[in-house]
């Protein structure tokens, strides 16, 4: 096992590098180097962070104030709250305000991915609100550098410091903001908004919960697998290694993290596993579980739900994909959560061998691994989520799929999906002849 970890390190970081070059700086004890970071983009900073107000932040304030100073970074204004999870639409509209009034030359964000996209997001709406008052324009697929193009204004340059190894917001293209009266996500997908530099010291996760942890992991293997399955084979080389390397350390070292949070080779591993997710989202992009999931905000975190959903369209889309599904089985199979000869399945079988797997393992965890386990969970949710699926802005979803759907099969073959994951029978769901 020693062996397989080391391999694969150097594996995910070579991957990293090809992929950020000297954009990001990551690793174990690293995170002095925010300063120099900061300094590449300018002289006059605005910081969002977690933790504002609260005991456990004061230690990492510093440490960002500290890094900043030596580097020659003024810190202008106070802190600026970082956003609660999930990203709500009105942390949004706050720190775009508080962004404004500080008159910053860069921004840093520090925090979890639901604090960079509500960063990213919030600095889209400072630049583009008075054009644009509606945050629902911003949504979809390149629509924040359309309307920069048209204003010919520019966003303030970010540096993005993730302190979760969860969701690579700091890596990646995408904000995930949520309004809360509906309880429904949504999505800008946009070059626009990468950071231009990012920094992730694994060692500081080390304080991350364990269902934290769980939910982090799970959130970039979902990342990892759900572009693996649904890469157009002209691209596949191009995100094979990362994400299936990705796949392997999460599977191979969260249980190791959440037992002994402070097994620096194990928070490494997830630190390198869910870079390596937010590399594939940008080679590739996320499918059906993860659109299920911003449906479903208000009764399971990001990364529970993409590990609940994903089993189910694995079963739907395996007669598409045999070979990326058997690589994804021996993975399993390495790590003791699977004994299948991936070799002799095929099509709905191989399908729901894999899917077996996945849920042996959920269960293992303690995650739920049918919607109706859920506390809360109601057929409201089927329903959302299938309207939701309809909505032109989150498309993409659809398209990135080894099975794709349009708006008009939706009923037909994703609502026996989520048929099968409200009650875990398998039997329901409809392979697309």
């Amino acid at each position: 096992m020693a062996a397989i970890q080391s391999e694969l390190f150097d594996k995910a970081r070579k991957c990293l590098r090809a992929f950020k070059a000297d954009r990001y700086i990551f690793g174990l004890n690293c995170f002095g180097q925010l300063g120099g970071r900061a300094a590449r983009l300018g002289k006059k900073a605005a910081v969002v962070t977690s933790g504002v107000g609260k005991d456990w932040g004061k230690p990492l304030h510093e440490a960002v104030k500290k890094s900043l100073v030596q580097a020659g970074v003024a810190l202008v204004g106070e802190l600026i709250e970082g956003a609660k999870p999930n990203s709500p639409l009105e942390d949004v509209f706050r720190i775009a305000r508080q962004i404004a009034d500080r008159k910053p030359d860069l921004i840093v964000a520090v925090g979890g991915g639901s604090v960079i996209d509500a960063a990213k997001a919030a600095e889209a709406f400072r630049t583009l609100g008075d054009l644009h008052p509606n945050l629902t324009d911003y949504f979809g697929m390149g629509q924040v550098t359309q309307m920069l193009g048209k204003s010919g204004r520019k966003l303030l340059p970010m540096l993005a410091v993730q302190l979760a190894a969860s969701s690579a917001a700091h890596l990646t293209k995408y904000a995930n903001v949520t309004d809360m009266s509906t309880s429904q996500k949504m999505l800008i997908i946009d070059e626009a908004v990468v950071p231009p530099q990012a920094l992730f010291d694994y060692a500081g996760t080390t304080t991350m919960s364990r269902d934290f942890t769980l939910d982090g992991a799970f959130d970039g293997l979902s990342h990892c697998l759900e572009v693996y399955m649904g890469i157009p084979s002209s691209a596949r080389q191009a995100v094979e290694e990362a994400a299936t390397a990705g796949i392997e350390l999460i599977i191979n070292n969260v249980s190791a993290a959440c037992k002994k949070p402070d097994d620096l080779s194990a928070r490494e591993a997830l630190g390198l596993g869910t870079d390596l997710g937010g590399q594939s989202i940008m080679i590739g992009g996320t499918g059906g579980a993860h659109l299920a999931s911003f449906s479903l905000v208000d009764i399971l975190s990001h990364g529970r739900a993409c590990a609940l959903m994903n089993p189910y369209y694995v079963v739907f889309f395996a007669p598409a994909i045999p070979d990326r599904l058997r690589r994804v089985g021996e993975i399993y199979s390495r790590a003791g959560l699977a004994k299948a000869d991936w070799r002799k399945l095929s099509g709905r079988d191989l399908g729901l061998a894999l899917a077996q797997a996945m849920v042996d393992y959920s269960k293992a965890l303690g995650f739920p691994t049918t919607l109706r386990e859920v506390a809360g969970f109601t057929d409201a949710h089927v329903s959302r989520a299938l309207t939701a699926a309809k909505n032109p802005k989150l498309e993409s979803k659809l398209k990135n799929m080894p099975v794709p759907l349009t708006a008009a099969t939706i009923d037909d073959y994703m609502a026996p999906v989520l048929e099968a994951a409200k009650t875990g029978d398998f039997k329901l769901i409809r392979n697309l002849k």
